[in-house]
């Protein structure tokens, strides 16, 4: 593997945030669109189906590989052939472990939870689906160990286009909830298709055991606290979907579909760039420090604006767009979901941070303690608050994140404070200057005017605040873009 310095990883992770920020910009708008449509013609109950669907094999995809493909894009050393088909055998059995009981009993599951016959049929698509993504894992290792970026965002631009397209069109087309079925099965052939055409590598079977043991020493870590998050996420919602009605987990869907919208586009783009850039960098304490400082300065640039937003201007949407009022239920979870993205955004940097440079068992133990959390507080504040319970629980427990801030001090002497306070103070600043206007919204032009305001309110404060920082900050970004060598 190619030796990086700071200079090289830095400018190579700006132009790899730039290339999918800006790559898949339309396919982000598109995306939005799709999510806005589907909520207009589908009702809460297929919502929620769909939500609870999705997350059963979410949770089961994430057994396919016990972190292999985690550890190898961390590895300081060369990967070899070997290993790479090593990890693919592997991950094969581990994924028909996995599909051919779920096809088995995929009729008791559908009993199970109540489902019709286009929701068992959607369980089906979307196990098909995963063994297809499963077939993506090593050309995609292989091209974020080069932090070849650009050629990353390509698949994904492609399969995002598929998707939304398909779910624009054949919801208006009136296919209800088959609309989602036909969607990710299309989505996963156009990915797998275009992802071996950009990135070739010599697939086939082998299994060295001394190979996959020193891949699994990081991997089984790494994957129990990925799996420990998604006990914690998508296995309550499985369990939600049990206890509730479809149509409140539709709300809480919804909630956490639109306030999670901007850690989606944002933090998801950047963490996606920061692991194998601060994995490169795991050499240098000063480089990493000027990586983390930088990955909360931006995180918390647009999430805390857009919280704020989020939580000031969902009431007056559902009240002005068509067919909008049977969400309004879903309101307060949507403001508690959003205050969870303001604690996520700097709690995930710092928690990529760790398992770049390997301290991969402390995020563990941080995971542990969320997930019983979780499942202690979820079903008692759903008892006494119904399903806004939900998302009151996912906000208390993201307040525990701040800790750890703690650990990842342990390991470089990073400031917290600087990279994110100016951010916090604008936004803070901006949501009462909404708060003090809203009145004058009465329709999607003063609703514009009011947004407008809002911007000007928050890009003028931290201008004032921190205007030199955000200058250099810019001109980097600039001459990272050009120098495209």
């Amino acid at each position: 593997m190619e030796d990086f310095d700071l200079d090289v990883v830095a400018r190579k992770s700006v132009r790899g945030i730039f290339a999918l920020v800006s790559r898949t910009f339309f396919i982000q708008v598109l995306s939005i669109a799709a999510s806005f449509i589907l909520t207009i013609f589908l009702d809460p109950g297929s919502y929620g189906v769909f939500f609870v669907v999705s997350s059963l094999v979410v949770f089961l995809t994430y057994f396919q590989d016990i972190g292999l493909a985690a550890a190898l894009i961390q590895k300081k050393e060369e990967v070899t052939k070997e290993e790479l088909r090593s990890t693919f055998t592997l991950q094969q059995i581990l994924v028909l472990l996995i599909v051919i009981p779920v096809l088995i009993f995929s009729k008791d599951i559908a009993v199970f939870y109540k489902l019709n016959a286009s929701g068992y049929v959607l369980l089906i698509s979307l196990t098909i689906s995963f063994f297809l993504s499963s077939l993506r894992t090593i050309p995609t290792v292989i091209l974020e160990r080069k932090l070849d970026f650009k050629k990353l965002v390509i698949p994904q631009i492609a399969e995002n286009l598929v998707y939304n397209l398909s779910l624009i069109y054949f919801s208006i087309s009136g296919f209800g909830l088959t609309t989602f079925t036909i969607a990710v099965l299309a989505r996963s052939v156009v990915g797998l298709v275009i992802t071996y055409f950009i990135q070739p590598w010599p697939i086939g079977l082998s299994f060295n055991l001394r190979s996959i043991k020193n891949l699994i020493s990081f991997g089984i870590p790494f994957q129990a606290n990925t799996i420990l998050a998604l006990i914690k996420d998508d296995l309550l919602t499985v369990y939600v979907g049990k206890i509730l009605p479809f149509s409140q987990v539709g709300y809480i869907g919804f909630a956490q579909k639109w306030a999670f919208m901007p850690l989606r586009l944002i933090m998801d783009n950047v963490i996606k760039i920061t692991f194998p850039s601060m994995s490169r960098l795991q050499h240098d304490k000063t480089a990493l420090k000027l990586a983390v400082e930088k990955s909360l300065f931006l995180v918390s640039f647009f999430i805390f604006p857009l919280a704020a937003a989020i939580i000031s201007y969902s009431p007056f949407l559902i009240d002005l767009i068509p067919k909008y009022k049977k969400w309004e239920p879903a309101l307060l979870s949507l403001s508690f979901f959003a205050l969870n993205t303001i604690f996520s955004s700097i709690s995930t940097p710092l928690t990529n941070f760790l398992t770049a440079i390997g301290r991969v068992k402390i995020t563990l133990y941080f995971m542990i303690f969320w997930t019983a959390a979780t499942w202690i507080l979820t079903p008692a504040l759903i008892l006494i608050y119904g399903f806004n319970g939900f998302a009151l629980s996912s906000f208390l427990i993201s307040i525990t994140s701040i800790f750890v801030y703690f650990s990842a001090r342990r390991f470089i002497n990073f400031s917290f404070m600087r990279p994110v306070f100016r951010q916090f103070l604008a936004a803070v600043l901006m949501f009462i200057v909404i708060q003090s206007t809203k009145g004058i919204i009465t329709s999607f032009s003063t609703l514009a005017l009011n947004i407008a305001l809002a911007m000007l309110v928050y890009f003028g404060i931290l201008f004032i605040l921190a205007g030199p920082e955000l200058v250099k900050t810019t001109k980097f970004i600039i001459i990272s873009v050009r120098n495209k060598s």
